[in-house]
């Protein structure tokens, strides 16, 4: 099948839309249980499920982890990823849905900045003048004067900065087969966690033993149907349908956590969301087929 004849933007929609949905169902059931197991644990649960489900794969395509190279970037994405997980499991469960989701669209913009600081790439007026304005959409959907700090504030940033630098170690990797990315993440996040994760276990309450085995399994199916968004439908239909994650979760957060946004959030919700859109989409190229 050709490039052309795989690109379905309908179909990568959908998958899309099943990504979003997966996540948020993962996301919401780390705060549902919230802070009463630390992230770590939590981490550790998701890796050692996401593995043992794509153990198969794995195994079926074994052959293609001989002659690995660029070791140091495998395990420094994994290190990242670690960080990333678990920081963001800590945030879920204190801040909500939807300014986790909102402070998340800002990893592009932090990752432009990484990608010129560290890979040498040329960053344009226009994505500078961005940055700026998410940063400035940020403060305002945190507004400081009226969200007090707290520690899952704090981690949210973490965030950022430790998955924006997973992203840039993925870019190094990107010759790298995609059933080796799977496996090193899986498999790394489950040896890198474990350590963190045994002095500070905390016994699992029997209803509690299924929303955490969900979470490794929602997790692991929404990297597949990430994998197959960006398979069918073009990059520049996917990076607008992706901003819908933050409606989903205001929706999630006023449904299901009776949270509700301020006319602050909506503000600088939308600077973040306008800010990133300027700098991936590019109207000049971008031709939506369905």
């Amino acid at each position: 099948m050709s490039a052309d004849a795989a690109r379905d933007n309908l179909r990568g929609g959908a998958w899309l839309i099943a990504d979003m949905s997966l996540n948020i169902w993962a996301l919401s059931i780390v705060k549902w249980l919230g802070a009463g197991y630390p992230s770590t644990q939590v981490v550790f649960i998701r890796a050692l499920v996401g593995f043992i489900l794509i153990a198969p794969l794995i195994w079926r395509g074994r052959d293609t982890f001989r002659a690995l190279t660029d070791l140091k970037i495998h395990l420094l994405r994994v290190v990242l990823l670690v960080i990333t997980l678990s920081a963001s499991f800590f945030a879920i469960a204190r801040v909500p849905l939807a300014l986790f989701t909102a402070i998340g669209f800002t990893r592009p913009l932090v990752t432009m900045i990484m990608a010129a600081l560290l890979l040498g790439e040329v960053i344009g007026a226009r994505r500078w003048i961005a940055a700026g304005v998410a940063l400035v959409g940020v403060l305002i959907a945190v507004n400081p004067g009226a969200v007090a700090w707290s520690w899952g504030l704090a981690a949210l940033f973490v965030v950022v900065l430790s998955g924006s630098g997973a992203v840039i170690a993925t870019r190094r990797l990107r010759e790298t087969p995609p059933i080796v990315m799977m496996a090193f993440y899986t498999a790394g996040l489950t040896v890198f966690s474990a350590p963190l994760a045994v002095p500070a276990w905390q016994p699992v309450e029997p209803g509690h033993v299924v929303p955490l085995l969900l979470v490794g399994a929602f997790a692991q199916a929404a990297q597949l149907c990430f994998l197959r968004a960006h398979y069918y439908g073009s990059a520049g239909f996917l990076s607008v349908l992706g901003y819908l994650s933050l409606i989903v979760s205001v929706s999630v957060g006023y449904v299901v956590f009776d949270e509700i946004p301020g006319p602050t959030f909506a503000i600088g919700a939308m600077l973040v969301v306008a800010s990133a859109l300027w700098v991936t989409v590019d109207p000049r190229t971008i031709r939506i087929r369905v």
